[in-house]
C-alpha cells in the first residue's frame, strides 16, 4: 500500500549561473516581459555549475518521501546514463520505481537552467521520453494500492494518459491532487471539466489560472486577500468542481479556497538563489501537510511556504527540502508568519 503516487516526468537538470547574464525589461502598456540575455557570439564564463534530478513527479516523489510519505512514482526514461542517474536518486530518497516505464528509442529527460544574477531561470528543456507514457504501460494494479495520486505536467502524448488517470481514481476511491503543466492548460476548462471535478486539490500559478479561465490577469502591485482579479479566476476554477484551489504567485505568496473561505500566504523570508523546483516543493508540501494535518488548510499553506523558501535557497530542486520535524520547528519558531483568511459565504 501507498501513501501516494506521483505520474509526470523525471529529467537530469544542469544549472549554470553566470554573473555575465543580462535581464531585458521590456514593457508595453498593457504588459510586461522579461528575457535573459548573453552577449551573441560570445564565449560566456559560467560562475556556478551544478547537476540535480528534477521533473515535476520526481520533485514531487522525493519531497513527499522526505516527509515521511510511503511514496510510489510513474515516469519514463530511457536506457542512457541519465536513467540510471534519477533511479539512483529515487533509491537513495526511499522512492519506489517499480513502476518507472523504460524506453528502448527515446531518450530521458533533459533541462539546461540558466540563472540570473536575482535568482529567476530560463529553463532548456528536452522532455524525450517524458512525453511518450502510454495506457498499456501503467501497471494499474499498483495504482489501486495507493490512497492518494499526485498528477504532475504530463507533457505530448503522455497527456492521453491524464484522463484515464483521473477516471480510473475516483473508481477506486483514490483521492487525486492536480498540478497541471502547460498541455494540460492550454486544453481549458471545458475540456478539463471531468478531471478537474475529480481533484480533491488543484494546485497552479496565477498564469496558467488566468490561461485556463480565459480571465485577464491583472495583479496588483502588492499582494492582498482582497485582490478582485485573483478572486474571480480562483472562484471559477472552484465551481468546475475541485474540493481546494490554490494558486501560486512565485515570491508575492499563494492564495487558496474551499467554496468559503479565501486563504492568503506571504512567502516564508528566505534568501533566494535559485526559483527552481519552488514550486513542486510548494504543491507537495501542501498537499502531504493536507493528509498529515487533517485538512488543515492554514497550517499547509504556511509548511508548503516554508518548504520551498528552504529550496530556492540553494541550487537544485531537491537540495534544501526539509521534513515534517523540521517545518515544525521552523514553524514554532516562527510564529508571528501568518496567513489572512476571509470568508466568502
Amino acid at each position: 500500500m501507498y501513501d501516494i503516487l506521483t505520474i509526470g516526468g523525471a529529467t537530469q537538470d544542469i544549472f549554470v549561473e553566470s554573473d555575465e547574464a543580462k535581464v531585458l525589461n521590456m514593457e508595453t502598456i498593457s504588459s510586461k516581459q522579461s528575457y535573459l540575455c548573453f552577449d551573441y557570439g560570445a564565449k560566456i564564463e559560467m560562475d556556478q555549475l551544478a547537476y540535480d534530478i528534477g521533473g515535476g513527479a520526481a520533485n514531487a516523489a522525493v519531497n513527499l518521501a522526505n516527509l515521511g510519505l510511503k511514496t510510489g512514482i510513474i515516469v519514463k526514461t530511457g536506457t542512457d546514463l541519465t536513467s540510471k542517474a534519477i533511479l539512483q536518486r529515487l533509491e537513495e530518497r526511499n522512492v519506489d520505481s517499480s513502476m518507472v516505464i523504460t524506453s528502448e528509442i527515446n531518450k530521458t529527460g533533459f533541462s539546461v537552467i540558466l540563472i540570473s544574477y536575482e535568482g529567476d531561470r530560463t529553463v532548456l528543456m528536452h522532455r524525450g521520453a517524458n512525453s511518450t507514457i502510454s495506457l498499456d504501460e501503467v501497471d494499474w494494479e499498483k495504482v489501486k494500492q495507493s490512497k492518494w495520486v499526485y498528477v504532475a505536467s504530463l507533457s505530448g502524448n503522455s497527456n492521453q494518459v491524464l484522463d484515464k488517470f483521473a477516471e480510473f481514481a475516483e473508481e477506486n476511491g483514490i483521492n487525486m491532487a492536480f498540478n497541471p503543466g502547460t498541455t494540460q492548460i492550454k486544453r481549458g476548462i471545458a475540456d478539463m471539466k471531468k478531471i478537474l471535478e475529480k481533484a480533491e486539490i488543484l494546485i497552479l500559478n496565477r498564469t496558467e489560472a488566468s490561461i485556463i479561465t480565459n480571465i485577464s490577469n491583472n495583479p496588483p502591485e502588492y499582494p492582498t486577500i482582497e485582490d478582485d482579479n485573483l478572486i474571480e479566476m480562483i472562484e471559477k476554477l472552484k465551481q468546475q468542481g475541485s474540493k481546494i484551489v490554490v494558486i501560486t504567485e512565485g515570491k508575492k505568496g499563494a492564495y487558496a479556497f474551499d467554496g468559503k473561505t479565501l486563504y492568503y500566504s506571504p512567502t516564508f523570508p528566505s534568501k533566494v538563489v535559485s526559483t527552481l523546483g519552488a514550486g513542486d516543493a510548494f504543491s507537495s508540501t501542501f498537499v502531504a501537510s493536507m493528509i498529515k494535518y487533517d485538512q488543515n488548510i492554514e497550517k499547509s499553506l504556511k509548511m508548503a511556504s516554508i518548504n520551498s523558501s528552504a529550496v530556492v535557497g540553494s541550487f537544485g530542486a531537491q537540495t534544501g527540502l526539509k521534513n515534517f520535524e523540521e517545518l515544525e520547528n521552523i514553524y514554532n519558531q516562527n510564529k508571528d508568519f501568518k496567513v489572512l483568511i476571509k470568508n466568502r459565504d
